[in-house]
């Protein structure tokens, strides 16, 4: 277990609440707490992975401690809510630490929310559904403090209202009001297809449209990915979206869609011959294999087709 740190060592530590916006005179609380009084946020946005960053935290754990306290507030039925530091907490569990430095924040949920997302959207890199997912959150806070104390607002209203809550998220933020909405709409994509986008399969523009059909048609469109191992791209996510807002949105036209020849991937196939040889019988010549490749693929797209007929 790694030694505690001495008082004279956390002095520092004030220094530090700036990068979570902490008044100290406000809160003044810097404890040490058991660890197992430690409750995640509800509904946290932010993914703790064991990862190769996270080693590195653990690794810095073990030989130094929590140098950054984790930022918490009370709970209603006992211990403490995590606002930022879920990495830390972790870090430190599996290091086997007992306590833990907190600071101590009185908070309202809404204020709770905004705390915890503008902490963790200090970190290099975060997922678009964690972006996505985060900004939804303090949105929906910024909202309902923008709306207390007023009278109901009419439709037209409303929506000016919105404009002018998204401006205030994007205010100090890397990601522009427009940027921002984007990714709230990812907040309306089945997990599979949000998992692409996280993966990087699937850009933010064509992710937004396909964000606009229903569940089933995302639905179907993971099957036909899943049949043709391609995803779409922006002209034909807005196609998906036309034909959805129609109601003709069939697994048909998505079929008809994805198989469109997309114009950035012409003359861009390309495969190394030794990759290649892996699968191609020692028999098979030199000059015979495009002819084997293609061979292969037509087999290939037959069991692709028998897939499709056995799902429908």
């Amino acid at each position: 277990m790694a030694a505690k740190k001495s008082l004279p060592d956390r002095v520092q530590l004030k220094g530090l609440d700036s990068l979570f916006g902490i008044d100290q005179e406000q809160t003044g609380q810097v404890l040490d707490v058991p660890i197992r009084e430690l409750f995640p946020f509800q509904n946290h946005p932010f993914k703790v992975l064991d990862d190769e960053k996270m080693a590195q935290t653990v690794e810095s754990v073990r030989e130094n401690g929590i140098l950054v306290p984790i930022m918490v507030r009370n709970r209603p039925e006992g211990g403490y809510e995590v606002i930022s530091g879920h990495r830390r907490k972790h870090a430190a569990e599996i290091v086997g630490l007992e306590t833990v430095p907190v600071i101590i924040r009185d908070l309202t949920d809404d204020e709770a929310v905004i705390a915890m997302v503008d902490a963790n959207l200090q970190r290099e890199e975060i997922l678009p559904s964690e972006k996505a997912f985060a900004y939804k959150m303090k949105l929906d806070a910024i909202k309902r403090q923008n709306k207390a104390g007023r009278p109901e607002s009419n439709n037209s209203r409303q929506v000016g209202e919105n404009l002018w809550s998204v401006n205030q998220l994007s205010e100090g933020n890397s990601d522009s009001a427009r940027t921002i909405q984007r990714y709230i709409r990812l907040t309306e994509l089945v997990p599979e297809l949000l998992q692409l986008v996280d993966d990087g399969k699937i850009a933010l523009r064509p992710a937004v449209e396909l964000s606009y059909l229903n569940d089933i048609e995302q639905q179907d469109l993971v099957e036909e990915i899943g049949l043709t191992l391609a995803t779409p791209s922006h002209a034909q996510a807005i196609k998906m979206r036309n034909f959805s807002k129609e109601g003709k949105l069939t697994p048909e036209v998505i079929e008809s869609i994805m198989c469109e020849e997309k114009p950035n991937q012409r003359e861009k196939i390309n495969i190394r011959y030794e990759d290649a040889r892996r699968y191609i019988p020692s028999s098979v010549p030199y000059d015979k294999t495009g002819e084997f490749i293609l061979k292969a693929l037509e087999y290939y797209h037959r069991h692709l087709e028998r897939q499709r007929d056995d799902a429908r």
